[in-house]
């Protein structure tokens, strides 16, 4: 049997050109940082100062990713924020899922209370400096703890993962269980986990891009470099090529060839040192892709 296609209308047409206009326009703002970063860092320094270099590599230089590399502070910053990024990411799974699953029982007494005492939370905090002085006053300063827990739970996470188990475990499956004998923590453990793998990808992608993008708290709460996550480290490279670059600006001779020279090299690390911060994010992503969609369309929209 022959099938009819439907004609669009001149609405429809004009319609799906506007879409393919805007989709176009969004992917060129967004890949072409990202083509411009990767281009500077292996570009001679100075085709990306003179504006030569404007899309692709010019003058192939991979000292940048040396110099990177061969930077002491570079990898204790990747050590300090994978270890930040794994802890941190544990503790908010370990917290926020069974929150969430309680939360989500109907014979949970107190859920709505304890719900909008959550939603408190999310519209009103206690600012900058209340958090700073109980940071302090729990003894939190210039440890890892004042990195990790102030952000053990996000409310928005919490809700995602409370609606995706309302919509996707059935209350048969509990009823099952305890007649099976099963108690609420042994429920929990072998039943809801194992079935949740998608919201718990979702979670920990969440949670795992947010500790290793994050360097506020750094900044506020640890003294010690040694401790500081590679956003920190990213951070004094940056300022440190600010300040060279306004150095040159007040030098002259042989004397500003010399800090032109020393500021192209700084802004080829800077490059470089965003590619390798950005990186393993990038690679992990795909892997979570499947689980990312799956869950948070579930988790999103209530069944």
């Amino acid at each position: 049997m022959a099938t009819v296609a439907i004609k669009e209308s001149k609405t429809d047409k004009i319609y799906l050109v506007i879409n393919y206009l805007f989709l176009v326009i969004a992917l060129i703002v967004v890949l072409y940082p990202l083509l411009y970063i990767i281009s500077a860092s292996i570009s001679d320094p100075k085709y990306v100062s003179s504006g030569e270099m404007w899309l692709f590599p010019k003058g192939l230089n991979l000292k940048g990713y040396k110099l990177v590399f061969d930077n002491p502070k570079i990898w204790s910053g990747y050590g300090n924020t994978i270890m930040y990024t794994v802890l941190g990411t544990m503790v908010n799974l370990v917290v926020t899922l069974p929150a969430a699953y309680s939360l989500s029982r109907p014979d949970f007494v107190g859920r709505k209370f304890f719900m909008g005492m959550f939603l408190v939370t999310m519209f009103f905090n206690g600012g900058l400096i209340p958090t700073y002085l109980l940071v302090k006053g729990l003894g939190l300063i210039n440890s890892i703890g004042a990195l990790i827990l102030p952000t053990t739970v996000s409310v928005y996470n919490l809700i995602v993962a409370r609606t995706f188990f309302e919509s996707s475990i059935p209350k048969e499956l509990n009823e099952a269980a305890y007649m099976d004998g099963c108690t609420n923590f042994k429920l929990f453990i072998r039943i809801i986990i194992p079935l949740s793998a998608p919201i718990i990808a979702v979670m920990a992608l969440f949670y795992g891009v947010g500790h290793w993008n994050s360097y506020f708290p750094a900044l506020i709460y640890l003294n010690d470099e040694a401790k500081y996550p590679l956003q920190m480290i990213l951070r004094q490279i940056l300022v440190l090529q600010e300040m060279s670059a306004d150095t040159t600006v007040a030098a002259s001779g042989d004397a500003a060839i010399a800090m032109k020279n020393k500021a192209e090299i700084a802004a080829l690390v800077k490059y470089a040192v965003i590619i390798v911060s950005t990186l393993p994010i990038i690679i992990v992503y795909p892997f979570l892709q499947r689980y990312f969609v799956q869950g948070v369309m579930i988790g999103s929209v209530k069944g």
